[in-house]
């Protein structure tokens, strides 16, 4: 029996085999990992604890691309547009794949629509630190401190679709407190160093960003926002020891690659990423800012956990009126 070929499949096949050839000597050159904030911050600081054991596990170099800017969204642009060949992968986090969608929404591209998800690394927690010459020294103090000043102070946030600057403004709407914003270009770091040198009195950010300055009496910290104490300040109450206890939420943060990558290199990377991760010394640097390794079971996995908590933070948006532009 003669068989028929069909030229467009076999052109398909083509396609198909050269697509899986090419995956499967991936990587060949270095890999570039977008980290859209400033260095300093708690994205930055994850970043650059995973990428020699991610660049040994790749066998490859991995070149850390700081692109602060618009709330982290300059970062995510570059990362979307860049060719889906695994070459350009990104560190996002909460704020711009989760939050920003929505405090944002002429901001495109859009998140779910231009990334594939490969897996959840760490969830940071976040604290509430002071500038020392704020004299409270619990969050009750400080509480009655700024209520006492009603518009007179000011605090730190990583720009307007931070998930510090949403908790904040709910945090405020609870107790009746009010304070200016003040939007820092770039991460955690920025929002921190304002609180360090005076500029603004308070800020909810990342343990990784406020910890370096605890130690120089830079900055005191009135509470962790985790569901336990941390190892590393056993201290300090959390949040909810201090009367709320709604806000235990941290800021998660996973590595994502544009949509269309092929899938040999989307296994490639999970493979890669989860073995990092997994390194003794990995978890031992990490946890010193008591960053705490969390991962997905599989890339679909990882974009079940993604969608919900767009839809969670969707509906905090709109609770609190933070849309930033129409």
């Amino acid at each position: 029996m003669q068989l028929k070929v069909v030229p467009g499949l076999v052109l398909a096949l083509g396609v198909l085999g050269a697509g899986t050839a090419l995956a499967d000597k991936y990587p060949e050159r270095p890999v570039r990992l977008i980290v859209p904030f400033q260095p300093g911050g708690a994205s930055d600081f994850v970043a650059r604890i995973i990428q020699p054991k991610l660049g040994e596990d790749l066998d490859q170099t991995i070149v850390v691309d700081n692109r602060p800017g618009a709330s982290g969204h300059l970062g995510i642009e570059v990362a979307a547009n860049a060719t889906a060949d695994g070459y350009t992968i990104l560190l996002g986090n909460i704020g711009t794949m989760s939050i920003n969608p929505y405090v944002f929404p002429k901001f495109r591209p859009k998140p779910l629509e231009a990334f594939v998800g490969i897996t959840q690394v760490v969830d940071v927690p976040l604290c509430v630190v002071v500038n020392p010459g704020v004299p409270a020294r619990s969050i009750k103090e400080l509480v009655d401190y700024v209520k006492a000043r009603p518009g007179k102070l000011n605090y730190a946030a990583a720009g307007a679709g931070s998930n510090g600057r949403l908790a904040f403004e709910h945090w405020m709407q609870k107790t009746g407190m009010k304070m200016v914003m003040v939007a820092y270009k770039g991460g955690a770091g920025g929002a921190t160093l304002g609180v360090v040198q005076g500029e603004t009195q308070v800020t909810l950010t990342s343990t990784p960003a406020a910890f370096p300055h605890l130690k120089t009496g830079r900055l005191k910290l009135l509470a962790v926002v985790a569901r336990e104490r941390l190892d590393s300040a056993p201290n300090i109450p959390t949040m909810a020891e201090s009367g709320f206890p709604d806000m235990t939420v941290g800021s998660w943060q996973g590595v994502f690659v544009a949509k269309g990558a092929p899938d040999a290199v989307v296994k490639r990377l999970f493979s890669a990423v989860q073995k990092s991760m997994k390194d003794p010394d990995v978890v031992k640097h990490l946890a010193t800012a008591s960053a705490v390794v969390i991962l997905s079971k599989s890339p679909a996995d990882f974009h079940s956990f993604w969608k919900k908590e767009n839809d969670r933070w969707a509906r905090v948006v709109k609770d609190i009126g933070a849309v930033a532009q129409k």
